[in-house]
């Protein structure tokens, strides 16, 4: 490029010389034109010599690489193991890196205060004033290792990690003893976590059994091997362990079993409580102390093969085991208080770590809701292919009753209630037209039910077909798809508009700013439904879910009370609120709900199924409480299409039945109790910015006298004995008397 510019100012200099009267040689008298030619293509030389060269450098590199390699290469049968080597090494790099990728957002739970959790003490009373249970260290300092037995330490090493004190964290030959014998035996009998790996996850993780949270507890565990000596991971690992009874850590679980404090443990006691660490829930010995015992001679027994201890040693603790105290007919609500204590320590109450906290729970309601999910998912689990359920219920203002995080806590701590996001389904529907209800539209407000096209996607109704006009009041209560959609894509609506009233109605997961959102994708646990609903039930006001009313320090003073003086900011206006109720009055009425409905007292609410049936909802209230139902499994595989208004809506009654035994009832607010609905509809013509354009009857329903007349032909078809003209006869006058009632009107 540099030679064809150069040529081409040689040449325009050379004109202009000739122009001027130049002498013959034009080269004598070069203008600055030609300079300027003459240095662009030394440039270009220049240029080219140096991409030269640097290729020669280049090809003799890779050549002497070349000779040098090709020393270390082998040959034969000896190639195919190197081979594979190297590509295990260049794949695993990949592997690493990526895994580090994906660990990233739990390194950030490192950054909080951590620590300072486990210095809390709180024990958690009933609104009566009784004992739940506890939560975080029972003493004023954590456990002291230098109390702890020698025997209980040396026991949850054989058993748990025997070479915990030679590894970094990860004890991959731990992990390959695990496979082989579970190879062996064809099931997972044996665990190769080590204890900084169980740490990590009691600290940082929840237990769900995904591969990503494997990926991040084996980050955090190098983390915690960094940052902690062994001792201190050894001390998290006694204060934090899950050892079943709801008992957290060995000072409670020594206390809950024994009746003793930790340092006072014999060695069959020890045995014991180190074979809790694997299945609590198997193994506990207030529930079977056949198992815990033999549990308790296999951890004896690792301790004689990993050298702690001699057989003879050990012969007293085999020839008499321990034993625990009665406590059979205790069941704590566990899921409730691990929620209290994470909402109180969110608190920072740095004057006092010792707590006493009274808590708005019913334990009446607790034991029952308990025992109705644990039934229901024991009649009809593998019907329809479900294994857990979960479920809240609070008061509109936001105290909670009740709660249910899984079928069996002492199986799985996870809190499905609080932690596990689920799409909502249909029962997010109640936001998109909460939202509606503000923009100006109404009950009676006509939408066409009609296939509607956003972009590739086109939502489909559960039945496959389509209504035409509808009412907004229709349309939820039968639980159509295309309205939402259109509703949200409305000029008066909008989905950002959708998103603000949903976050001001208590929903703080995340929202996903798509068309889909209208009819539930967007993943929401089950207390944040449960608290958006109670805006309906409350007249419009923020519910912010409370576990607690008051919390008392360590001399019994009440630092904290949340009984009276909170003020509730409004979210939504009273005419909003009237519409919905209306609305989710009639869906346990004649909609989707039939099976929620309540005998002796008005019910409101919605169903939801998600796509493929992963999950079933029902969300309902009356005035004097929210709850929220929710059936599914935890890895996310379809149930055997089991809808919101099954399973969900027959737990939700009984559930509900219960709570309002002996109680006094409260309206439902701005809801007539005759539940009588104006026949007037304001139809929406969406191509004329949702103005009214016109009113539409509702649906022609049969008089009672005509229903009346109907059950007399009833009665006339089943009698056997008598005259037909004389069992007509009153039905003639009835039917005479009808027509002129008729024509007068």
């Amino acid at each position: 490029m540099a030679i064809l510019i150069g040529k081409y100012y040689v040449s325009h200099a050379r004109e202009k010389d000739r122009e001027g009267g130049a002498v013959d040689d034009p080269f004598q008298q070069k203008t600055r034109r030609s300079r300027l030619a003459d240095r662009l293509m030394e440039i270009d030389g220049a240029f080219d010599n140096t991409l030269y060269r640097t290729y020669r450098f280049g090809r003799d590199l890779v050549v002497g690489y070349s000779s040098f390699m090709r020393r270390f290469r082998i040959y034969g049968w000896k190639r195919a193991p190197v081979e594979i080597a190297n590509e295990a090494l260049t794949w695993g790099t990949v592997g690493l890196l990526l895994m580090l990728a994906l660990a990233q957002t739990s390194f950030d739970a490192t950054k909080a205060d951590w620590r300072a959790q486990d210095d809390y003490s709180i024990t958690f009373l009933d609104r009566s004033g009784n004992v739940l249970g506890r939560r975080g260290v029972l003493q004023n300092k954590p456990i002291d290792l230098d109390v702890l037995p020698d025997h209980l330490i040396n026991a949850t090493l054989a058993t748990e990690d025997r070479r915990f004190f030679t590894h970094f964290g990860i004890d991959f030959v731990g992990i390959a003893r695990a496979l082989g014998t579970n190879v062996k035996a064809g099931d997972v009998v044996e665990g190769g976590s080590s204890i900084t790996q169980q740490v990590a996850k009691n600290i940082f993780l929840s237990n769900e059994r995904t591969l990503t949270r494997k990926i991040k507890e084996a980050f955090l565990s190098l983390w915690l091997e960094y940052n902690l000596t062994k001792n201190e991971i050894l001390e998290l690992y006694f204060n934090r362990a899950y050892l079943g009874g709801g008992a957290f850590g060995i000072p409670a679980a020594s206390e809950f079993y024994f009746g003793k404090h930790y340092g006072d443990l014999n060695l069959a006691e020890s045995a014991m409580l180190a074979g809790l660490f694997k299945a609590p829930t198997n193994y506990a010995p207030h529930i079977n102390i056949a198992n815990a015992r033999e549990r308790a001679n296999e951890v004896l027994t690792n301790m004689v093969q990993g050298g702690f201890l001699t057989e003879g040693q050990v012969l007293a603790a085999r020839q008499k085991p321990a034993s625990a105290i009665n406590r059979q007919n205790r069941r704590e609500p566990d899921y409730f208080m691990d929620w209290a204590y994470d909402e109180i320590t969110k608190l920072k109450i740095k004057e006092d770590r010792v707590l006493t906290v009274v808590t708005s729970l019913d334990p009446s309601l607790q034991r029952h809701a308990e025992r109705t999910i644990s039934r229901f998912l024991t009649d009809n689990g593998e019907a329809f292919n479900i294994s857990q359920g979960a479920t809240v219920i609070m008061t509109p203002e936001g105290f909670v009753r009740a709660m249910v995080g899984g079928r069996d806590y002492g199986q799985s701590q996870f809190n499905r209630a609080t932690d596990a996001l689920r799409s909502p389904g249909s029962t997010f529907k109640g936001f998109v037209y909460a939202t509606a209800m503000e923009s100006g539209f109404t009950p009676r407000s006509v939408v066409r039910d009609a296939p509607v096209y956003i972009g590739n996607w086109s939502p489909k109704n559960y039945s496959l077909s389509y209504s035409g006009p509808v009412t907004l009041t229709q349309a939820l209560v039968r639980s159509i798809n295309t309205v939402p959609v259109r509703l949200m894509h409305h000029p008066k609506v909008g989905r950002s508009k959708v998103i603000e009233t949903t976050r001001a109605m208590g929903v703080t997961s995340e929202l996903r700013n798509d068309p889909t959102l209208a009819i539930g994708t967007s993943e929401i646990n089950v207390l944040e439904m449960t608290t958006g609903y109670a805006v309906f039930a409350n007249g419009g006001y923020r519910a912010y879910p409370k576990p607690f009313l008051k919390i008392l320090n360590s001399r019994g003073e009440v630092i904290i009370d949340q009984t009276e003086g909170f003020e509730r900011p409004r979210v939504l206006s009273e005419d909003a609120v009237a519409s919905m109720n209306e609305i989710l009055a009639q869906v346990p009425e004649w909609g989707t709900g039939r099976r929620a409905k309540l005998d002796d007292r008005r019910t409101a609410g919605k169903t939801g199924t998600t796509q493929s049936y992963r999950d079933a909802w029902f969300v309902g209230y009356t005035g004097n409480y929210v709850a929220a139902v929710w059936y599914g499994n935890d890895n996310y595989e379809p149930t055997n299409r089991l809808t919101g208004g099954r399973l969900p809506a027959m737990t939700w009654k009984e559930l509900m039945t219960f709570a309002h035994s002996g109680i006094e009832s409260r309206p439902i607010p701005f809801l007539d109790e005759k539940g009588q609905a104006d026949l007037t509809v304001a139809r929406v013509d969406e191509e004329n910015d949702g103005t009214d354009a016109a009113t539409i009857a509702d649906p022609k329903v049969l008089s009672p006298r005509s229903t009346e007349i109907l059950n007399g032909l009833g009665t006339l078809l089943k009698t056997r004995n008598g005259s037909f003209d004389t069992a007509l006869a009153p039905l003639r006058g009835n039917l005479a008397s009808e027509e002129r009632t008729a024509s007068s009107n």
